[in-house]
């Protein structure tokens, strides 16, 4: 596997120099963050991003990620022009030789968070969600105070995006899905870039929207949609293990066995109730998922592709983009590191 390490640019307080003092780590995890959703990224742009990480002495391992408008999730008339822009993006990528696509099929709204500053006992702070806060929130007023949502809606443009959603169901959004992948799965075989598809945060529906990126059943579907070894998953087990019905290392063994996660996202949570869960750190004992059993069984599947910390706390009073900091994710890594490297020399 190859240790990797997000990074969001030129406006990271992360600088590329601390990313490659962590031991082990080469690879980065990055995307053109000023791009407007549902344009084109051109080979020139991507690649003075990827000559700028190569100049640090890593490499760009994995675009994470080009948004899918949602005019393509929606299923409306344009998006045929919209997927061609898609298309063009991913040759750029093969253009430059960066192999994996992290990109998601969320309606309206990303990764969710209804608290991004919950503090835990030893002090630090960590992300975490609650569906009875999520159930209080005013959508009437936009977006601006949304935890974990990045991009600002105003009130008119989201009521009428969520009005637009309520003709989606969950088979209609597989359906809108299955065209979207039909178009971009050949052109990503022809660049040889693996699309590998994030599941949705958290596994349920929110907001009355369809989410159907949830599960080991919906994650075989998804790779049944266009059967090639470019169309995979990035396993999240954070977002997955949010579920305690899914069982993390079964669900590993079974697409992995199929040749089809090309990317791992790894953390941690801790769920506390029905739809509640708060983000801890890497380690095994101080959450729900069982990491080692996880790397364990992407290591019996021979998984080589990039793996990377996910969300972390923020610790020793550093401040920064919630989730994002350096400490608790170089301490993450490492935790990952030393579990591949104990799980690789007892096979040997």
């Amino acid at each position: 596997m190859i240790p990797s390490f997000r990074w969001f640019g030129a406006a990271d307080p992360i600088p590329l120099a601390h990313i490659r003092q962590i031991p082990g780590v080469t690879g980065v995890v990055s995307a053109l963050y000023d791009v407007p959703v549902g344009d084109a990224w051109s080979r020139a742009r991507l690649g003075t991003l990827k000559a700028q990480i190569e100049d640090a002495g890593l490499c760009l391992v994995v675009v994470e990620s080009i948004p899918v408008h949602e005019d393509i999730k929606l299923g409306r008339p344009g998006r045929d022009r919209l997927i061609d822009h898609y298309c063009a993006s991913i040759a750029s990528m093969g253009e430059l030789g960066i192999p994996v696509l992290c990109y998601n099929f969320m309606p309206v709204f990303d990764w969710m968070r209804t608290d991004l500053t919950m503090r835990l006992p030893d002090g630090s702070t960590a992300l975490a969600y609650d569906d009875r806060a999520l159930a209080a929130i005013d959508l009437s007023r936009g977006t601006g105070e949304l935890p974990g949502w990045a991009t600002a809606y105003q009130p008119a443009e989201l009521q009428a995006l969520l009005a637009a959603y309520r003709d989606v169901d969950g088979e209609r959004l597989w359906d809108n899905l299955a065209y979207f992948l039909e178009r971009v799965v050949p052109v990503a075989e022809q660049a040889g870039v693996r699309l590998a598809i994030h599941p949705d945060d958290p596994p349920w529906p929110i907001f009355g929207l369809p989410r159907i990126i949830t599960n080991g059943r919906a994650l075989e579907r998804l790779v049944t949609l266009v059967d090639s070894p470019a169309n995979g998953v990035t396993f999240c087990t954070g977002s997955l293990g949010a579920s305690p019905e899914n069982d993390l290392p079964a669900m590993v063994r079974r697409l992995g066995g199929l040749g089809r996660i090309h990317f791992a996202h790894c953390r941690n949570v801790r769920v506390t109730g029905e739809r509640r869960f708060h983000e801890t750190a890497h380690p095994s004992a101080c959450g729900s998922v069982d990491l080692f059993e996880v790397l364990r069984a992407l290591h019996d599947v021979g998984f080589t592709g990039p793996m990377r910390p996910d969300h972390a706390r923020m610790i020793w009073g550093e401040t920064g983009r919630p989730g994002y900091g350096l400490y608790d994710r170089a301490l993450g890594v490492m935790y990952l590191q030393g579990l591949w490297e104990a799980l690789s020399r007892s096979d040997g």
